[in-house]
């Protein structure tokens, strides 16, 4: 049997989230912002660069795994203020590399309490309303996420930081501070198990009748994060090479992250609506409209470029949005922390592939368009699990889904 301890105060519980979300955010894209005076500093070759790149997307990896675990085991809550102090605590770690081998390790430390973050900030949204609105809350929560990254790509086209130090010590004392108020303020999630748990879990995540749905989830994860990540860390140096000034790619970051904001809330109730499989399937094919459309934006055209920006971010996220909304709703409740973190994991390994797939298709001398088109048919993939996903879920009676 399992019960849940989170009483009243779920609008609160979702505001908690969502300011968590966009320090998340910021922190995720520190490193882009970072990135142009990293190089000269440390004398970094598009490899290295790569490699610093996922290195935080390396760490989400374990981080998702043990906040997951955390979540279940000792509650949402807690799960989540341990991620924000180690994030936080390794991001200012992060300011003080002095060599190539330190700020990598810092970057991934740094992962790991991001990643951990994000099972807990799913599962707190999930629970903090009714089942019927769990798709928009989550993805309401998410929305955070990208205006997070719009607040790093403002700093930078802004000047705001005085070098690339100073990026990475605001994005360690934002989570540090949020941690009081998150332990005053949220009621405990608090998910108590008795009876055969861990038998229950390993039937409700890989036993037969659940092997399918699992697969299908780690499969739209992956491929999504694939496309997220790409997209994420290589937007600016693809609007460079298509002919933008660097200014112009900071802009272009932005409305990118403002619209995938609003596409991540549309994702949501796209979710909750009565055909959300066609819903799914509208918005996957939205996004590879938004990706050929960026491929063919003329070059020096910045209003064309700001309103493709806009449309692929409002895309993108708006599935990503439905993924994470999706996620929490496959598993019941004593095994939702474990079974969003296993997801987030596998998936991590999409957004570690992305950059890389994208540095060495550049590498190899392939244009920025030609790797735009390359996007497509992964696109396609994961928009097609996503939809049997759905479909396959809605098969399961609700309430073993509650």
């Amino acid at each position: 049997m399992t019960t849940a301890t989170h009483a009243r105060g779920g609008t609160r519980a979702l505001t908690l989230v969502f300011l968590a979300a966009i320090i998340e955010g910021f922190d995720l894209q520190a490193a882009g912002v970072a990135a142009p005076k990293l190089v000269p500093a440390f004398r970094l070759v598009p490899d290295q660069m790569g490699l610093f790149f996922s290195a935080a997307t390396f760490g989400l990896v374990f981080g998702a795994l043990g906040g997951g675990v955390i979540a279940d085991r000792w509650g949402r809550r807690t799960g989540l203020a341990l991620s924000l102090a180690v994030f936080g605590l390794f991001s200012i770690g992060t300011a003080f590399a002095g060599t190539f081998e330190h700020l990598v390790l810092m970057r991934f430390l740094t992962g790991v309490g991001l990643g951990g973050a994000l099972p807990n900030l799913i599962a707190i949204a999930a629970e903090s309303v009714s089942p019927e609105r769990r798709g928009r809350a989550v993805a309401f929560m998410y929305a955070g996420v990208p205006l997070g990254g719009a607040l790093a790509s403002l700093v930078a086209m802004m000047g705001l930081h005085d070098d690339w130090r100073s990026i990475f010590v605001v994005g360690g004392i934002l989570p540090l501070l949020l941690i009081a108020p998150l332990l005053t303020w949220m009621a405990p999630f608090r998910v108590t198990q008795t009876g055969k748990g861990s038998a229950r879990r390993r039937d409700v995540l890989l036993g037969s009748g659940a092997l399918a749905q699992t697969l299908l989830l780690w499969t739209a994860f992956f491929f999504g994060l694939v496309v997220v990540y790409l997209l994420l860390n290589w937007l600016p140096q693809i609007l460079v090479s298509l002919g933008f000034t660097r200014d112009t790619a900071s802009l272009v970051q932005i409305v990118f992250n403002i619209g995938g904001s609003l596409g991540a809330i549309l994702g949501g109730r796209f979710l909750d609506s009565r055909r959300p499989a066609l819903s799914a399937a509208l918005c996957f094919g939205g996004l590879m409209l938004a990706i050929a459309l960026l491929a063919m934006v003329p070059a020096g055209n910045v209003a064309a470029a700001l309103l493709t920006g806009a449309f692929v971010g409002a895309t993108l996220i708006g599935v990503q949005a439905l993924l994470y909304g999706i996620a929490p709703q496959c598993y019941p409740l004593e095994v939702r922390g474990v079974g969003v973190g296993l997801a987030v994991s596998v998936g991590r390994f999409g957004s570690i592939a992305g950059p890389l797939f994208a540095g060495w298709l550049l590498a190899s001398g392939m244009g920025p368009q030609q790797l735009l088109y390359a996007l497509l048919p992964i696109a396609a993939l994961c928009g097609a699990t996503t939809v049997a996903l759905i479909l396959s879920r809605n098969k399961v009676p609700s309430a073993i889904r509650a």
